[in-house]
């Protein structure tokens, strides 16, 4: 009895030890809310990291598409991506010029990602939404991702407190008691107490509806996470199972 607790002592004590090490792909955009005083341009960073945790940053293939969609039409952006390096891993940037007033979606298919620690492919479907001059209209488009969240709330303008909700959809369907995975890009301004809090899990209801309310100011990352079906093959050329994320970034103000 005694070995037993020990055990269980020992399993809680690692349990609460380890970090957690969720992955989350990042596009973030600056500005998010396009104005005459900012002008029309809007720089892009896009890295695969630990965004609570602020990094580190893992090794990023060259990206499948990355684009915008605007009014409906989706532009190919692949030729303005710049290879850049965070934390010593690849990662990448852009700049885009808006032309038009209106949502922009900014959109990114990055290469899988061979996690040899979790056995799998990675494919994280990463989208973010910029307005453009007040127009509006748009937000909640779909880009057309296999896995994606549809927001119910519109993605921009937020504030500190604002409850957002989303729907999870896979091949446009809605995916019963979905899993999504929510971090906060803390660039070091916050300190985990212990595991759980790095990575917050919600559950989607019976029509694939999620909502978290948002505690601080900055930016959010939200991955609706679902198994993919069909292996892919990893770097040893063995077929893997695969995790597709859906995933949107919002962010947060706090009223002043």
């Amino acid at each position: 009895m005694r070995f037993s607790v020990r055990l269980l002592v020992l399993a809680l004590f690692l349990g609460s030890s380890f970090p957690s090490y969720a992955h989350f792909q990042e596009l973030i955009p600056a500005p998010d809310i396009l104005t005459p005083e900012t002008g029309g341009r809007v720089s892009l960073e896009i890295a695969f990291t630990h965004p609570m945790e602020n990094g580190p940053a893992m090794e990023m293939g060259a990206p499948r598409r990355f684009g915008v969609l605007i009014r409906g039409e989706a532009v190919d952006l692949v030729s303005t991506l710049k290879a850049r390096r965070v934390d010593g891993a690849a990662a990448y940037s852009a700049v885009h010029e808006v032309r038009w007033p209106g949502d922009h979606i900014y959109f990114l298919e990055p290469a899988p990602y061979w996690e040899p620690g979790e056995g799998k492919m990675i494919v994280h479907y990463t989208k973010v939404v910029v307005d453009a001059f007040g127009l509006g209209g748009g937000w909640d488009a779909s880009v057309g991702f296999p896995v994606e969240i549809e927001p119910l709330v519109r993605p921009y303008g937020l504030w500190t407190g604002n409850l957002f909700r989303g729907v999870v959809r896979r091949n446009g369907k809605p995916v019963p008691f979905a899993e999504v995975e929510v971090e906060y890009r803390s660039e070091g301004r916050v300190t985990a107490p212990s595991a759980p809090y790095v990575t917050q899990v919600v559950k989607a209801d019976t029509a694939g509806v999620f909502a978290y309310a948002i505690p601080r100011a900055g930016w959010w990352g939200f991955a609706a996470l679902v198994d993919g079906e069909e292996l892919l093959a990893n770097p040893d050329g063995n077929p893997v199972p695969v995790e597709l994320g859906g995933l949107i970034w919002v962010q947060a103000r706090d009223m002043r």
